[in-house]
Protein backbone atom coordinates (compact mmCIF):
# COMPACT_ATOMS: atom_id res chain seq x y z
CA UNK A 1 0.00 0.00 0.00
CA UNK A 2 2.68 2.57 0.98
CA UNK A 3 4.28 1.41 -2.75
CA UNK A 4 1.36 2.75 -4.59
CA UNK A 5 1.16 5.77 -2.48
CA UNK A 6 4.69 6.65 -3.14
CA UNK A 7 3.83 6.11 -6.80
CA UNK A 8 1.29 8.21 -6.66
CA UNK A 9 3.38 10.96 -5.23
CA UNK A 10 6.12 11.03 -7.63
CA UNK A 11 3.35 10.61 -10.76
CA UNK A 12 1.36 13.77 -9.11
CA UNK A 13 5.33 15.74 -8.55
CA UNK A 14 5.65 14.61 -12.34
CA UNK A 15 2.39 16.32 -13.17
CA UNK A 16 2.62 19.27 -11.56
CA UNK A 17 6.62 19.56 -12.99
CA UNK A 18 4.87 19.47 -16.26
CA UNK A 19 1.79 21.60 -16.05
CA UNK A 20 4.39 24.10 -14.50
CA UNK A 21 6.74 24.09 -17.86
CA UNK A 22 3.85 23.86 -19.81
CA UNK A 23 2.75 27.22 -17.99
CA UNK A 24 5.91 28.63 -18.49
CA UNK A 25 6.39 27.47 -22.20
CA UNK A 26 3.34 29.24 -23.17
CA UNK A 27 4.21 32.95 -21.10
CA UNK A 28 7.42 32.70 -22.62
CA UNK A 29 5.74 32.23 -26.36
CA UNK A 30 3.62 35.48 -25.76
CA UNK A 31 5.45 37.82 -23.99
CA UNK A 32 9.24 37.01 -24.04
CA UNK A 33 9.77 35.24 -27.89
CA UNK A 34 9.65 38.70 -29.83
CA UNK A 35 12.95 39.68 -28.08
CA UNK A 36 14.87 36.80 -26.93
CA UNK A 37 13.38 34.40 -30.15
CA UNK A 38 11.58 31.00 -30.29
CA UNK A 39 14.93 29.46 -29.34
CA UNK A 40 16.12 32.06 -26.43
CA UNK A 41 18.96 32.86 -28.81
CA UNK A 42 17.44 36.69 -29.20
CA UNK A 43 16.31 38.90 -31.89
CA UNK A 44 18.49 40.62 -33.50
CA UNK A 45 18.08 43.98 -35.96
CA UNK A 46 14.77 45.28 -34.74
CA UNK A 47 14.88 48.96 -32.72
CA UNK A 48 16.14 48.27 -29.51
CA UNK A 49 18.51 50.45 -27.88
CA UNK A 50 20.47 47.28 -26.40
CA UNK A 51 19.61 44.11 -27.85
CA UNK A 52 18.02 41.05 -26.21
CA UNK A 53 20.60 38.75 -24.41
CA UNK A 54 21.15 35.25 -25.61
CA UNK A 55 19.31 33.53 -22.66
CA UNK A 56 21.42 30.23 -23.79
CA UNK A 57 24.64 31.78 -22.62
CA UNK A 58 23.10 33.99 -19.59
CA UNK A 59 25.53 33.18 -16.53
CA UNK A 60 22.21 34.21 -14.08
CA UNK A 61 20.87 31.96 -11.78
CA UNK A 62 17.22 31.00 -11.65
CA UNK A 63 16.92 33.07 -8.49
CA UNK A 64 18.01 35.83 -10.16
CA UNK A 65 16.23 35.24 -13.39
CA UNK A 66 13.07 35.85 -11.68
CA UNK A 67 13.73 38.79 -9.76
CA UNK A 68 15.25 41.05 -13.36
CA UNK A 69 11.73 39.12 -14.90
CA UNK A 70 9.53 40.36 -11.54
CA UNK A 71 11.49 44.22 -11.34
CA UNK A 72 12.98 44.52 -14.89
CA UNK A 73 16.69 45.11 -15.64
CA UNK A 74 16.59 48.65 -14.74
CA UNK A 75 16.14 48.29 -11.13
CA UNK A 76 19.36 46.17 -10.98
CA UNK A 77 21.19 48.91 -12.75
CA UNK A 78 20.89 48.96 -16.35
CA UNK A 79 20.45 52.48 -18.05
CA UNK A 80 19.29 50.80 -21.26
CA UNK A 81 16.25 49.83 -19.74
CA UNK A 82 16.29 46.93 -22.12
CA UNK A 83 14.37 44.67 -19.95
CA UNK A 84 10.82 45.68 -18.62
CA UNK A 85 9.71 44.57 -15.01
CA UNK A 86 6.59 41.40 -15.63
CA UNK A 87 6.00 41.90 -11.83
CA UNK A 88 2.70 43.94 -12.74
CA UNK A 89 1.27 41.99 -15.36
CA UNK A 90 2.52 38.43 -14.46
CA UNK A 91 1.72 36.61 -10.24
CA UNK A 92 4.84 35.44 -8.86
CA UNK A 93 3.85 31.72 -9.83
CA UNK A 94 3.67 32.44 -13.25
CA UNK A 95 7.40 34.24 -13.34
CA UNK A 96 8.76 31.20 -11.67
CA UNK A 97 7.16 28.95 -14.40
CA UNK A 98 8.49 30.66 -17.12
CA UNK A 99 12.13 31.27 -15.29
CA UNK A 100 11.54 27.30 -14.83
CA UNK A 101 11.14 27.13 -18.53
CA UNK A 102 13.96 29.41 -19.69
CA UNK A 103 16.21 27.37 -17.65
CA UNK A 104 15.35 23.81 -18.54
CA UNK A 105 14.56 24.76 -22.07
CA UNK A 106 17.78 27.50 -23.23
CA UNK A 107 20.39 27.41 -20.31
CA UNK A 108 20.12 23.97 -18.10
CA UNK A 109 23.51 24.02 -17.11
CA UNK A 110 24.48 27.62 -15.56
CA UNK A 111 25.21 27.43 -12.29
CA UNK A 112 27.56 24.15 -13.36
CA UNK A 113 29.39 26.45 -15.89
CA UNK A 114 29.58 29.05 -13.88
CA UNK A 115 30.93 27.04 -10.86
CA UNK A 116 33.33 25.05 -12.88
CA UNK A 117 34.55 27.93 -14.69
CA UNK A 118 35.81 29.77 -11.66
CA UNK A 119 37.54 26.56 -10.06
CA UNK A 120 39.46 26.94 -13.04
CA UNK A 121 41.12 30.55 -12.59
CA UNK A 122 44.11 31.61 -10.47
CA UNK A 123 43.19 30.95 -6.68
CA UNK A 124 44.50 34.02 -4.28
CA UNK A 125 47.40 33.02 -1.92
CA UNK A 126 46.96 34.31 1.72
CA UNK A 127 49.88 36.80 1.02
CA UNK A 128 47.87 38.13 -1.67
CA UNK A 129 45.08 38.44 -0.22
CA UNK A 130 45.82 41.26 1.93
CA UNK A 131 46.48 43.73 -0.52
CA UNK A 132 43.62 42.62 -2.94
CA UNK A 133 41.15 46.08 -2.13
CA UNK A 134 44.70 48.04 -2.96
CA UNK A 135 45.12 46.26 -5.80
CA UNK A 136 41.74 46.80 -6.89
CA UNK A 137 41.16 49.95 -6.62
CA UNK A 138 44.19 50.83 -8.77
CA UNK A 139 42.52 48.54 -11.59
CA UNK A 140 39.27 50.17 -11.01
CA UNK A 141 40.52 53.78 -10.88
CA UNK A 142 42.51 53.27 -13.49
CA UNK A 143 40.46 51.82 -15.93
CA UNK A 144 36.81 50.55 -15.02
CA UNK A 145 35.90 54.34 -13.74
CA UNK A 146 35.97 55.47 -17.34
CA UNK A 147 32.49 53.69 -18.02
CA UNK A 148 31.07 52.88 -14.65
CA UNK A 149 32.02 56.37 -13.29
CA UNK A 150 34.14 56.50 -10.47
CA UNK A 151 30.99 55.76 -7.99
CA UNK A 152 30.72 52.60 -9.86
CA UNK A 153 26.98 54.35 -11.08
CA UNK A 154 27.27 53.62 -14.63
CA UNK A 155 27.90 57.63 -15.44
CA UNK A 156 31.36 57.54 -16.25
CA UNK A 157 32.93 59.87 -19.07
CA UNK A 158 33.03 57.34 -21.91
CA UNK A 159 28.74 57.58 -21.60
CA UNK A 160 29.13 61.03 -22.28
CA UNK A 161 30.28 60.57 -26.14
CA UNK A 162 26.95 61.13 -28.35
CA UNK A 163 28.51 59.97 -31.34
CA UNK A 164 28.53 56.14 -30.06
CA UNK A 165 26.80 55.69 -26.54
CA UNK A 166 27.16 52.97 -24.74
CA UNK A 167 25.16 51.92 -21.23
CA UNK A 168 27.21 50.27 -18.23
CA UNK A 169 25.47 49.21 -15.41
CA UNK A 170 25.25 50.88 -11.93
CA UNK A 171 27.37 48.51 -10.27
CA UNK A 172 25.70 49.09 -7.26
CA UNK A 173 22.61 47.67 -7.98
CA UNK A 174 24.08 44.60 -9.94
CA UNK A 175 22.48 41.45 -8.49
CA UNK A 176 26.03 39.74 -9.70
CA UNK A 177 27.62 37.73 -6.85
CA UNK A 178 31.38 38.19 -6.62
CA UNK A 179 31.76 35.04 -8.64
CA UNK A 180 29.92 36.03 -11.89
CA UNK A 181 31.51 39.21 -11.66
CA UNK A 182 34.91 37.88 -11.77
CA UNK A 183 33.44 35.86 -15.23
CA UNK A 184 31.93 38.46 -17.18
CA UNK A 185 35.00 41.07 -16.73
CA UNK A 186 37.23 37.94 -17.45
CA UNK A 187 34.87 36.63 -20.51
CA UNK A 188 32.93 39.43 -21.31
CA UNK A 189 29.35 39.91 -22.39
CA UNK A 190 29.39 38.52 -25.55
CA UNK A 191 30.60 35.35 -24.18
CA UNK A 192 27.81 35.52 -21.58
CA UNK A 193 25.23 36.34 -24.35
CA UNK A 194 25.27 40.30 -24.87
CA UNK A 195 24.77 41.13 -28.75
CA UNK A 196 26.43 44.50 -28.18
CA UNK A 197 29.83 44.52 -27.25
CA UNK A 198 29.02 46.43 -23.73
CA UNK A 199 31.79 45.01 -21.43
CA UNK A 200 34.96 43.89 -23.52
CA UNK A 201 36.60 40.59 -21.98
CA UNK A 202 39.52 41.93 -19.89
CA UNK A 203 41.29 38.92 -19.71
CA UNK A 204 44.06 39.98 -22.38
CA UNK A 205 45.16 43.05 -20.04
CA UNK A 206 44.24 41.52 -16.31
CA UNK A 207 45.28 38.24 -14.38
CA UNK A 208 42.80 36.32 -12.81
CA UNK A 209 44.17 37.90 -9.21
CA UNK A 210 43.87 41.51 -10.70
CA UNK A 211 40.45 40.81 -11.88
CA UNK A 212 39.22 39.25 -8.50
CA UNK A 213 40.64 42.35 -6.57
CA UNK A 214 38.83 44.84 -8.44
CA UNK A 215 35.44 42.75 -8.04
CA UNK A 216 36.45 42.70 -4.51
CA UNK A 217 37.00 46.42 -4.29
CA UNK A 218 34.09 46.75 -5.95
CA UNK A 219 31.45 44.67 -3.67
CA UNK A 220 33.09 46.31 -0.33
CA UNK A 221 33.40 49.86 -1.34
CA UNK A 222 30.05 50.65 -2.99
CA UNK A 223 27.40 47.39 -2.67
CA UNK A 224 25.30 46.90 0.28
CA UNK A 225 23.64 44.21 0.77
CA UNK A 226 19.80 42.76 1.61
CA UNK A 227 18.95 39.93 3.16
CA UNK A 228 18.51 38.00 0.15
CA UNK A 229 22.42 38.91 -0.90
CA UNK A 230 21.68 41.31 -3.78
CA UNK A 231 22.47 45.37 -3.68
CA UNK A 232 19.67 46.88 -1.72
CA UNK A 233 20.95 50.73 -2.80
CA UNK A 234 17.83 51.58 -5.51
Amino acid sequence: MKFFLFLAFVFASLSASDETFDIGENIYANACSSCHGADGKANEGADFVVNPRNLSKSLLNEKQRFWIVKMGSRHWGSYADAMPAFGGAYEDEAIKSVVRFITKKFNPDTEARVKDLYSRSEAVSSEKFAQMLKSGEKVYKRTCHLCHGESARGDGLATKNSQKPIYPYNLRKTLLSKEQMFLYAKYGGEFWGSHNGDMPSWSAKYDDYSLKSVVLYIDETFRKKDKRGFSKER
